[in-house]
């Protein structure tokens, strides 16, 4: 049944069946939050292990004889270093580690470079309003980060193999008021895309008008994939390293999806120059990070092999949640073309456009029968999708038989506000 072909009188009726069923979903007094992408109690499980590895009995020695219970080692431990290593697409020697939260590593970085400034360059905050690239829909942490620090954000469309780069390529090389862009390049927050080779090297070959722009490579989903076949990534500072570029990109990565959320490890790469100027500015803020809890994530995954095999455990239980939202969404919309839908095969979320004029009453809609969804308008900056069509669905925390529930929860709403806004026509 296509809403957009049907007359008055059977939008209506279609309505009344809509309400009705609205009614009832309401009478079962629902708490569902599926507002952010966090890890289910199973997923967090897998790694309890991890816990016991270190205790008052163990020998909390790392390589080289670092004394993990004391002080020292501000870039972090050299054999963790090697298991991340392939994620970051790095040498060890180029990697920084951090605390438990990437995003806190990125915030950390702009900070800096506000008050010290890029590798020699002017700190930002004595220029003039300076803007940042936002790919969007995008991750609201990023533009979160951007508004606290009144850095104007400049949305930039998303295409099925990244970001607009033509439109990156003649802003970035024409104004240098461009400090720099973010970037989820595998499994993008939240539409699950991963940059196209030619994306990639033509970031790789950027020309910026500013010398201290920077890339801010969030590669957050590097190895959470959903199928045995995984996409890939093209290496970006491999490429960089073709085109005497080697200082564009700083490459994060983190845990916090993959052991514990609120007790991971961060993980930063860059090249020399960068990892230079960063070690020294965290020089300024701290001794060194947790050892720890490091020397713990070291022993449990001994290797890159044993973390892909941990993240195959994670991809068994992912899947079929997966599966679950996009075949609902298939056979509900199927001779109803009001939405249009990702079908990720990695990361966190799948990424639905409802008609125009729509999200922000779903969300609504929802939140009143007990569903709580990521708020509309949250993936761009300032929470303004000029559209109001983009809602991100995160399907990981909750149960089977819940994510079902909020499935169906999820269609009625759609289908609720897109008779109310066709019915207004």
């Amino acid at each position: 049944m296509n809403y957009i072909n049907l007359g008055r009188s059977e939008l209506n009726k279609e309505k009344d069946k809509m309400l009705k069923e609205y009614e009832e979903l309401k009478g079962l007094n629902l708490k569902l939050n599926m507002a952010r992408g966090k890890p289910s109690k199973e997923q967090v499980n897998l790694s309890r292990e991890l816990l016991d590895i270190v205790n008052s009995r163990s020998d909390c020695s790392a390589q080289d004889e670092i004394d993990c219970l004391n002080y020292g080692i501000l870039d972090g431990l050299p054999e963790l270093k090697e298991i991340f290593a392939p994620v970051l697409g790095v040498n060890k020697e180029q990697i920084f580690v951090g605390g438990n939260s990437s995003l806190s590593m990125m915030f950390d970085v702009i900070s800096f470079f506000m008050t010290s400034g890029v590798c020699g360059s002017e700190p930002w905050i004595k220029q003039e309003q300076i803007k940042f690239l936002c790919p969007c829909p995008g991750y609201d942490r990023h533009f979160a980060i951007l508004k606290h620090f009144n850095i104007k954000a400049i949305p930039i469309i998303m295409t099925s193999t990244g970001p607009d780069i033509d439109t990156i390529e003649n802003l970035v090389e024409n104004d240098a008021s461009i400090k720099g862009i973010w970037c989820v390049p595998k499994y993008s927050n939240p539409q699950g895309i991963t940059y196209s080779d030619e994306t990639v090297r033509r970031f790789s070959k950027l020309k910026p008008a500013a010398k201290d722009f920077r890339i801010f490579w969030d590669n957050a989903y590097a190895i959470h994939d959903l199928t045995e076949v995984p996409e890939k990534l093209l290496n970006i500072m491999t490429e960089c390293e073709k085109n005497n570029s080697k200082d564009l990109p700083i490459i994060f990565c983190s845990t916090s999806k993959i052991t514990f959320p609120g007790a991971g490890v961060a993980f930063l790469g860059a090249s020399e120059n960068n990892i230079k100027e960063i070690k020294k500015m965290y020089s300024f803020k701290t001794i060194g990070f947790d050892k720890i809890n490091q020397l713990r994530h070291a022993r449990y995954f001994k290797n890159y092999e044993g973390l892909i095999s941990h993240m195959n455990k994670h991809r068994a239980i992912l899947k079929p949640k997966f599966d679950i939202v996009v075949n609902t969404l298939k056979n509900e919309f199927a001779d109803n073309k009001i939405i249009s839908f990702t079908e990720p095969k990695g990361g966190y979320f799948v990424s639905v456009d409802v008609m125009n004029g729509c999200a922000k009453r779903v969300v609504d809609l929802c939140k009143k029968v007990g569903l709580i969804l990521t708020e509309a308008g949250a993936t761009f900056p300032n929470g303004i999708d000029k559209n109001d069509s983009n809602i991100r669905i995160a399907p990981s925390y909750p149960s089977i038989e819940e994510l079902k529930t909020a499935m169906s929860v999820f269609c009625v709403c759609v289908k609720l506000a897109a008779l109310e806004k066709v019915l207004e026509i």
